[in-house]
């Protein structure tokens, strides 16, 4: 049994300082909100006491906290921070319920690469030797230029959750054995998602789609679609910019001539170009595929990759 390391007078003091400091406006600046009603519209994370004898695990991003959950089972307690589909990630700004969660923390998960910037700010606030830290960035294998969303793509999410699982058993060695068998059952789950992939690329390989930010491409690429958004486009809104002119009339372009068969569009990155992008593809009766950031709730990363390639491929005529 996992028996936790940190004496929880101990625990209290560094968050109870970086409260100070936050309240008393001295704290290290977080992310910067460009719309203030975000942080009122983001759910409040919920940190639970941890029970006695398990690993308190913190993940910057419910998707990996869904994978910790699958592999830890009943010898975690975890904790996600950023969890409303609703709500664009990229304006999230971290509070003193997120610092207290990172403070008492054993094992911490993040994207990394800028992506959530904000949990660095956290760790650094509250430093601790014995805390693990793993980022996605620096395991992933499969990365694509200027794109971060590596959890878009299974074999991603493959190694993530063996650093996951290293992690676990380095805290809690007496329970390796569960963490394995968990680990094998997460693998092979994977081999549907992969295997859904394969289905649309063997039917719809080649056909031109449009895409109105990066996340996707993870998953384009595997399918073998045909992308014909301008990929400035698509980088500048998923970094909050606005795209240049050129490529927004080259994307409405595309949709007013039917050049694309589908536009798979990013709900948690929504800006006026893109919604007048989405009314274009509505006018022009182009199926339109939500796809999200963060995982909707009531699902496991697994539904939520397979609920959202099942639309795709009704969309594509599969």
């Amino acid at each position: 049994m996992f028996r936790p390391g940190k004496p929880i007078q101990r625990l209290w003091f560094p968050a109870l300082l970086l409260i100070a400091l936050i309240l008393s406006g001295c704290a290290p600046a977080l992310v910067s909100n460009t719309n203030p009603s975000s942080a009122a519209t983001m759910a409040p994370v919920s940190v639970a006491t941890t029970a006695s004898g398990t690993i308190s695990v913190v993940a910057a991003e419910n998707f990996y906290g869904d994978v910790a959950q699958q592999i830890g089972g009943k010898h975690v307690s975890v904790t996600s921070i950023l969890s409303d589909p609703n709500v664009d990630p990229h304006e999230y700004e971290s509070n003193v319920q997120n610092a207290i969660a990172v403070t008492n923390a054993h094992l911490v998960i993040e994207n990394g690469d800028g992506y959530d910037a904000w949990m660095d700010k956290l760790l650094s606030a509250s430093p601790d030797p014995n805390r693990i830290v793993v980022t996605a960035a620096d395991v992933v294998r499969h990365k694509l230029p200027d794109n971060e969303h590596y959890w878009y793509s299974p074999d991603n999410m493959q190694d993530v959750a063996q650093a996951i699982t290293d992690s676990l058993k380095k805290l809690d060695p007496a329970d390796q054995a569960d963490f394995d068998a968990n680990l094998a059952i997460f693998k092979q789950s994977l081999d549907t998602i992969r295997q859904s992939l394969s289905a649309i690329s063997a039917k719809c390989h080649g056909t031109p789609v449009a895409l109105t930010e990066t996340i996707f491409l993870y998953q384009t690429e595997l399918m073998d679609l045909h992308m014909m958004t301008p990929f400035e486009f698509q980088k500048a809104v998923a970094e909050g910019n606005d795209p240049p002119a050129d490529t927004v009339a080259a994307f409405n372009d595309q949709l007013s001539q039917k050049q694309v068969k589908v536009l798979i569009y990013n709900v948690q990155t929504v800006t006026p170009v893109t919604t007048n992008l989405q009314n274009e593809a509505k006018r022009m009766n182009i199926p339109i595929v939500p796809v999200s950031e963060t995982m909707p709730s009531g699902k496991t990363y697994q539904q939520w990759m397979l609920y959202q390639l099942t639309n795709l491929r009704q969309a594509l005529g599969g």
